[in-house]
């Protein structure tokens, strides 16, 4: 062995088999790419089931007597997408601008254009923040 390298020796008798497994995360790009991808189509529960981290948390701007402030947990932030989807009456537009990408976050716009059933017809912008870990969403947060 070269002088000065420090090299750790493994006794492999003891393994019956040695197998080398490659793990693979998505870029914080490929994430972006794909959530803004999904969320055009308004695919919020694909976009969550194939992104968001099972620890993920999700901030709202501000609570209101539907949502809490801060929602932690993918099936927590699951259901209250199903909540939302019950309360919307028509989806007439959603427009979703291309990403702005950091290391380990981005964030996009997001327009939304809805009836709602009980509180009529709204068109709001969010500012949707998302950050990433190990190939997945750890946390959303919207302003507006």
């Amino acid at each position: 062995m070269p002088e000065g390298k420090k090299y750790q020796v493994i006794n492999l008798s003891i393994l019956k088999t040695v197998s080398l497994v490659k793990i693979y995360f998505m870029s914080t790009k490929e994430i972006a790419a794909r959530l803004v991808e999904l969320c055009k189509k308004g695919d919020f529960e694909t976009a969550q089931s194939e992104l968001f981290a099972d620890d993920v948390v999700s901030v709202e701007p501000y609570s209101t007597p539907e949502f809490e402030k801060e929602t932690k947990g993918k099936q927590a932030v699951k259901e209250k997408g199903d909540k939302w989807n019950a309360m919307v009456e028509k989806m007439h537009n959603i427009v979703v601008s291309e990403p702005m990408i950091a290391d380990n976050s981005f964030a996009c716009t997001m327009r939304m254009h809805v009836t709602m059933k009980e509180k009529g017809e709204w068109d709001m912008t969010e500012l949707c923040v998302y950050e990433v870990k190990d190939g997945k969403i750890i946390s959303e947060h919207f302003f507006v």
